[in-house]
């Protein structure tokens, strides 16, 4: 199979750019859909950790890209569970 795409790319060398653009998107959306997996709202563990969320710090960003929010200066609104 390798051999059939590499012969292929030298044969029609446009391709390249294609695999390399293709090639970038599909690791890129595995890095994504990894990061989604690793935060506070996902729960892998069910016996030791059921409820992550309710051990979090007031101050952790969970926003992907907040513009105008400084999660340092931010004080706890509620109680302990």
């Amino acid at each position: 199979m390798l051999a059939t795409v590499s012969k292929q790319l030298r044969s029609h060398p446009a391709l390249i750019p294609l695999f390399f653009f293709i090639g970038g998107g599909a690791v890129m959306s595995m890095m994504y859909l990894a990061r989604l997996g690793m935060g506070p709202h996902v729960s892998w563990d069910r016996k030791n950790n059921p409820e992550p969320w309710t051990k979090m710090d007031p101050t952790n960003q969970q926003k992907f890209y907040a513009v105008n929010m400084d999660y340092k200066t931010l004080k706890k609104e509620g109680p302990d569970f």
